[in-house]
């Protein structure tokens, strides 16, 4: 395939089914010098064309998109179904978009109202006043981004069934290697796990966007604790251990797995790590156990909803100021992915958890200068609303001893 999608390929009808089932009359699609990475992706613009100038392209509900571009760059969006119309000065730029827009009641773009979900947010604010004031609603683009964004085609998911079988196993090899090293009486330093981690994420041809995380003792504690020259320390007897690893096929289409295990080095778990560990595990289960439910019963999942269904698990427990993070992320061919988060923490997260989409779930509990346990799945939901879990649903910690 070229590196500019033909027209003909363009998902124009799914995007309009979109439309109608979200009850949006259009999707305004806006970008000035690659500051709407999301538009530009739906739109299938390559990262390394360059545009200098203002463009829009609008999809309504029913009949032909428009195109609304620069007589410098007039073929900007010629890849795409539609007529084109041309501006030179900001009187015609303003003029065009009243044309476009001026008869719709609701029109979706890049925005967040409030700035709620600032993954969303990549139109500026002067631009969404200008669509406001020729009449329009502007609402969120939200839901529709995750439709072309972050849901994925059957190739995905085996994609991330096979990433899977090599990050679940990375796990094996990093204890096995911990184990060996303290039965011989040495300590391997977190830095020397991390190279045997991804020694071995490579050799299953896997690739990462950073190294994982090899967290020792109070360092687990620190939810995005990476190891460094400086930080480095060695695995010593009778401490937390914490791996966080996320790869992906080494393919265009390739999607991540990212998952979290726990581990201590002694023969048996300290009461009191064994019994914030329960709490974790109760609570990632209520995450997945929301999800279940509410495609079981056909029902609207938002992602805020899984987050409280884990995060009220943590606080009954007494420990809700020590989860620091929200329950998940989106995943896609990034490791945080641009559809909904499991996320009433950070934001209110309020996009649809979507058929097709794949998400975290990783609640954790953190206690500065002590340790800190997190468990992390990856959950998808496939185009029927089945749910899938990848990833080791851990119920107990690795022994070392």
């Amino acid at each position: 395939m070229s590196q500019q999608a033909q027209a003909s390929d363009f998902p124009l009808e799914q995007i309009q089914q979109a439309l109608e089932r979200f009850r949006i009359d259009g999707w305004l699609l806006y970008d000035f010098r690659g500051s709407n990475e999301l538009a530009r992706r739906v739109l299938r613009i390559p990262p390394e064309q360059i545009t200098s100038r203002r463009w829009f392209y609008w999809i309504p509900r029913q009949g032909e998109p428009v195109k609304l571009v620069h007589r410098i760059e007039p073929g900007v969006l010629d890849h795409l179904p539609g007529s084109r119309v041309e501006y030179l000065r900001w009187q015609e730029l303003q003029q065009g978009l009243k044309e476009l827009v001026s008869q719709a009641g609701q029109v979706a773009m890049e925005y967040s109202p409030f700035g709620s979900i600032p993954y969303v947010s990549r139109v500026d604010a002067g631009t969404v006043e200008l669509v406001k004031s020729l009449g329009p609603e502007v609402v969120s683009s939200g839901d529709l981004v995750q439709v072309f964004e972050a849901t994925w085609s059957p190739e995905q998911w085996q994609l991330h069934l096979q990433a899977t079988q090599g990050t679940t196993a990375a796990f094996e090899v990093a204890w096995e290697f911990i184990r060996r090293k303290l039965r011989a009486g040495e300590r391997p330093w977190e830095l020397e796990v991390q190279r045997v981690i991804t020694d071995h994420l490579r050799q299953c041809g896997l690739v990462w966007e950073h190294p994982p995380i090899v967290a020792v003792g109070p360092h687990s504690a620190d939810p995005h604790y990476m190891p460094a020259e400086e930080t480095n320390v060695p695995i010593e007897p009778q401490q937390v251990v914490l791996i966080d690893l996320w790869a992906k096929v080494d393919s265009p289409q390739g999607v991540y797995s990212d998952l979290t295990c726990m581990a201590y080095t002694g023969t048996a778990v300290p009461e009191e790590v064994t019994r914030v560990w329960a709490v974790v595990v109760q609570a990632r289960e209520a995450a997945v156990a929301q999800v279940e439910q509410a495609f079981a019963h056909q029902g609207t999942l938002y992602g805020w909803q899984v987050d409280d269904a884990a995060r009220e698990v943590i606080a009954k427990a007494g420990y809700a100021e020590a989860f620091l993070h929200r329950t998940g992320h989106s995943i896609g061919r990034e490791v945080h992915g641009n559809g909904a988060n499991m996320d009433n923490l950070e934001t209110h997260d309020s996009r649809r958890v979507l058929p097709g989409s794949c998400f975290s779930v990783e609640p954790g509990i953190y206690l500065p200068g002590r340790f800190g346990l997190r468990s992390e799945v990856n959950v998808f939901v496939d185009s029927a609303g089945q749910v899938h879990v990848t990833g080791r649903r851990q119920q107990e910690m690795e022994l070392l001893g």
